[in-house]
């Protein structure tokens, strides 16, 4: 069964040395839970001409972490709507309810892997003083690995870290307050789209 939700996040680039400053003293939040890892595996899916990214959507099958299955992400103005199925471990065949919502960018076109993306992900979750989840700030270390052009060609390889700060029951100006506190710290607001454009930047002749 599709399930889907509108993601509304910030990211920030930051170095491989940054310390993600203390953030119980942001207005709002009262809790700030112990960070817990996840190893993240996803595979982006698209045509050969790249006609999903292109039209800011990715497809992805992601295992490890608790949202583990098929994503696909659309532009819903400054945030993203993101439909999301539970894995079938039995094929890496983006599921035909998916592709159906795409039909009109495919135009008959099958999407397969493009990238491979491995994430070393440190998620803290922000709370008000009710336990109330507001927010949840994603620390990723990525690898993302683009398939050689040509037979006998290399793979791309490309690595960086990025700070994600994703409201869950929070307000926009939390998301605010957050942005000025990791800015504080040394993080840089981050101009990528996506991760999946970033690793894929060469391609569509963009800035990494």
């Amino acid at each position: 069964m599709v399930t889907e939700q509108l993601e509304v996040e910030r990211k920030f680039d930051v170095d491989t040395d940054f310390v993600l400053p203390a953030l119980d003293a942001v207005p709002g939040v009262a809790v700030v839970d112990a960070p817990v890892t996840h190893e993240l595996t996803a595979v982006y899916h698209d045509t050969a001409d790249l006609r999903l990214v292109r039209g800011r959507v990715t497809l992805r099958r992601r295992t490890g972490g608790p949202d583990e299955g098929w994503h696909l992400k659309l532009p819903a103005g400054a945030a993203r709507r993101e439909l999301h199925l539970p894995l079938d471990h039995r094929t890496g065949t983006a599921p035909a309810e998916l592709l159906d919502v795409v039909a009109g960018l495919l135009a008959g076109e099958v999407p397969g892997p493009v990238v491979t993306m491995r994430t070393r992900r440190v998620v803290t979750v922000l709370r008000n003083a009710a336990g109330r989840a507001l927010a949840e700030l994603a620390d990723d270390t990525v690898t993302a690995t683009v398939p050689a052009a040509a037979p006998g060609g290399s793979p791309e390889v490309r690595s960086w870290r990025e700070v994600e700060v994703e409201l869950v029951e929070g307000e926009e100006p939390l998301l605010a307050a957050v942005g000025e506190v990791l800015v504080a710290a040394g993080a840089r607001p981050s101009p990528r789209v996506s991760k999946l454009a970033s690793a894929l930047s060469s391609r569509l002749g963009t800035a990494g």
